[in-house]
């Protein structure tokens, strides 16, 4: 066997065994296999495509490239991850209330790159947070307090992580089983022995299309069946952005409220959706609707905001900041963004909104990027609203009044506008199992 001959073979159109899965993932992530060798097998397999059983062994050959955390002494461990977006602070929601649930709540996450926001840079807002405890201390977190959210310390998945940049380079990013076989390598490296995935779809997602994102789901839940993971997909829209905060504090802002019960529709939708499957995969209940009750319980109770206090603490985070979110740091400059007529809002370019998030300072082009905590933008209006001429749509946070003046005009630009009512948008669009 050699990586001359399975070239050879995708590029005729057959399907690869595992054993040459195996191969080429070991020699590859080695240094043996060469970059421009893989690049020939991945453009063979971006050109041909994958079936399912051969995802699975792709994406099983990836996990198994490095380290495996082996969660099993915390129980049924239930995973969730997003495929990325504006706003998107759903897990600093999400994690504290299923903890209080009694549900196993440890997660690796990962930093922003690009119009996309990471939770680690978002938890590292909190003065004193610490993200980089080692992985005996993140279990015994979770067995000592249900809960712990911490940085990508292990090696998980190399393999994934040399493939993704290689992809990057050849425009081969775009194809389903690559994709889909990178998501779930990195979550079964993690140790999850369940998973619910939240798709999102649109301006401000990876998938622009409902199809594409059906596609995606179906093959990342046929590669759970064959790896015995039990996997949830729930397809989110991501035309405009989650809640109405983007940037790191702010949305650690939002996030507290949330908490606190004080919770935006399309927050609470996703919220309600991706809880109440998790509780159903983890055996606390198969009724979806008394689900959603029991999540509202323990956010109307208290208990879910005093889960994620003790989260914080427990991680040398400054708790005040929760209980007084008013004590983080504001950014220099708080401009207002005014509407120029009065429209509806019929449309609103997210991966646009996400890019002047990263101008000002919230989030990375690359990855060594500094990140400016405080900045940010807050939106007031978003698809389907009523706007009058001179009224607020939004906020930009700026530390530096020149990028703040730009981005208001940019802000401005990503608004599409409509002199006829507009129907707004669901944020869950559906549900696949």
């Amino acid at each position: 066997m050699n990586i001359l001959e399975i070239i050879a073979k995708k590029r005729d159109g057959e399907k690869l065994s595992k054993e040459e899965i195996d191969y080429f993932i070991e020699n590859y992530t080695s240094g043996v296999v060469t970059d421009y060798q893989a690049a020939a097998l991945v453009m063979a397999i971006y050109i041909k495509g994958m079936d399912y059983e051969e995802t699975t062994n792709l994406t099983l050959a990836m996990a198994n490239s490095g380290e495996v955390l082996d969660l099993s002494d915390l129980g049924l461990v239930v995973d969730k991850h997003s495929t990325g977006g504006i706003g998107d602070k759903i897990t600093l929601i999400l994690l504290p209330i299923i903890a209080s649930i009694g549900i196993p709540a440890a997660k690796m996450s990962g930093r922003g790159l690009g119009f996309t926001g990471g939770t680690i840079d978002k938890l590292e807002s909190i003065p004193g947070y610490d993200t980089g405890i080692s992985v005996e201390e993140f279990i015994n977190n979770v067995k000592n307090i249900g809960i712990s959210l911490m940085g990508q310390t292990l090696n998980l998945a190399p393999a994934d992580k040399k493939l993704y940049a290689l992809r990057d380079t050849i425009s081969c990013i775009d194809n389903i089983p690559l994709i889909a076989s990178s998501i779930m390598s990195k979550k079964i490296a993690a140790g999850a022995e369940k998973i619910v995935l939240e798709v999102t779809v649109g301006s401000g997602a990876f998938m622009k299309t409902i199809e594409d994102a059906r596609k995606l789901s179906e093959t990342m839940i046929g590669i759970g069946k064959l790896a015995n993971k039990e996997t949830i997909c729930v397809l989110t829209n991501m035309n405009e952005p989650i809640g109405y905060s983007i940037g790191n504090a702010l949305e650690v802002k939002e996030a507290i409220e949330a908490l606190k019960g004080n919770m935006q529709d399309d927050v609470k939708e996703i919220i309600l959706e991706l809880g109440s499957n998790m509780m159903m995969l983890a055996g606390k209940g198969d009724n979806i609707e008394e689900n959603k009750k029991v999540i509202m319980e323990k956010i109307n109770s208290g208990e879910a905001l005093n889960k994620f206090k003790e989260l914080v603490q427990n991680q040398g985070g400054d708790v005040s900041y929760i209980d007084n979110p008013d004590k983080f740091e504001k950014a220099k400059y708080i401009i207002p963004v005014m509407a120029e007529k009065s429209a509806y809002v019929k449309g609103m370019k997210n991966d646009d909104i996400g890019y002047i998030s990263c101008s000002l300072g919230a989030g990375r082009i690359r990855k060594d990027d500094p990140i400016n905590n405080k900045v940010g933008i807050i939106i007031n209006k978003k698809i389907g609203d009523k706007v009058e001429s001179g009224e607020i749509i939004g906020y930009i946070h700026a530390d530096d009044e020149i990028k703040g003046a730009t981005a208001i005009k940019k802000l401005l630009n990503c608004y599409e506008w409509s002199d006829e009512p507009v129907e707004k948008e669901r944020p869950v669009i559906e549900i696949i199992k």
